[in-house]
């Protein structure tokens, strides 16, 4: 059977980062991406990328805003006919790099913000940075573009969500992800501070209920519950190596942004095309359709919907990548995540647990 073409691409242009969110999912051993491609190999890998059928190109990080050649690249991928999206802190969209950025031909704009007010935002992401955040959104819409705010959710801002909806319904966005953390890098190990109880969730269910009622039509509310609550897990990536690929700052090719951490050969744009890569690869075969899968995966009616679950988050809890995910109930291993489970909601929101800010290197 012939692989499956992808559509969207997650070009991580930097790891480089102005802020220090304690959430972040990125790699904890950021020093392993200062070797970052050079603009003429992302516009090949744009080129690849386009020629396998991508019509996506998510220009992320890191902070995509530190690259210089950001226009350049942005321009590539237009006149491939890509829809481009930038995932951004907004620290450092000016009005000159914005305007910039439109002629280039950027499609979206995404704005991270980490609370609705500046004290706790400002907290969260190691650095002040609500107001900039704030004004970066607001040039945004003056310049016409199509605005996401995308919240991470976790146990120190979920209490808020109905004063984060007010937020971004002020602030005009045609779409808010309200997602909370994943359990990987930096956000693994200040999952004890981050995993919400709960109680917590649901009363963020109840707000977000409403709030779609209400803003029915004006605009999109997107609200993921953490993994660890679900009975069976999220169908990770729409399955592995099936619809979506990321490319890191060093050039490493993933079919997720957390594979890195997999014992899997890697592989790097640097050494093969993007088409070989996806093709024939270790790392996007290995885990591609329903053949390596385990029981209960292998026997469950669902092993086509949940596609057996999340690999990364498979090995993070149980150290093989072939593993049910243990936030199914079927999980041999399901224990693990009830466990953590238990503990967030032993002692509500109010528990004291320290946030460890992510160090990021500027180069």
């Amino acid at each position: 059977m012939s692989a499956p073409r992808p559509f969207g691409l997650l070009a991580e242009l930097t790891y480089r980062c102005p802020l220090a969110c304690a959430y972040c999912s990125n790699p904890i051993e950021l020093a392993r991406y200062d070797d970052e491609l050079a603009t003429a190999d992302w516009q090949r890998v744009f080129a690849e990328a386009a020629d396998l059928g991508v019509l996506q190109c998510h220009l992320s990080g890191g902070e995509p805003l530190l690259r210089r050649d950001l226009p350049e690249l942005i321009r590539t991928a237009s006149g491939l006919g890509m829809y481009t999206n930038l995932v951004t802190s907004a620290i450092g969209l000016s009005r000159p790099r914005a305007l910039a950025l439109r002629a280039a031909g950027l499609d979206h704009v995404q704005v991270s913000v980490q609370a609705d007010e500046p004290g706790t935002s400002d907290r969260i992401a190691g650095v002040r940075s609500f107001e900039r955040k704030i004004e970066a959104c607001r040039l945004v819409r003056e310049l016409g573009w199509p605005l996401t705010v995308n919240v991470v959710l976790h146990r120190q801002n979920i209490d808020r969500i109905a004063e984060i909806v007010a937020l971004v319904e002020e602030l005009a966005a045609d779409r808010v992800e309200l997602a909370n953390t994943q359990y990987y890098g930096w956000a693994w190990r200040n999952r004890q501070a981050l995993l919400p109880s709960r109680a917590q969730l649901d009363h963020a269910e109840t707000v977000v209920a409403a709030a779609r009622e209400r803003l029915a039509g004006r605009m999109e509310i997107v609200h993921v519950l953490p993994d660890y609550y679900g009975r069976y897990p999220k169908p990770c990536m729409g399955g592995w190596a099936q619809r979506q690929l990321t490319v890191a700052p060093d050039g490493h090719a993933l079919p997720c942004p957390a594979a890195q951490t997999l014992p899997l050969p890697p592989a790097s744009v640097r050494d093969a095309p993007l088409d070989e890569i996806w093709t024939t690869s270790p790392l996007f075969t290995a885990y591609r359709g329903t053949d390596w899968m385990q029981d209960p995966c292998r026997s469950c009616e669902r092993r086509e919907l949940d596609h057996g679950g999340c690999r990364c988050q498979a090995f993070q809890l149980t150290g093989d990548p072939a593993a049910t995910d243990p936030v199914c109930h079927l999980s041999p291993e399901h224990g693990l995540v009830e466990t953590a489970v238990a503990e967030a909601n032993r002692t509500g929101a109010n528990r004291p647990v320290e946030l460890e800010l992510v160090p990021r290197p500027h180069r």
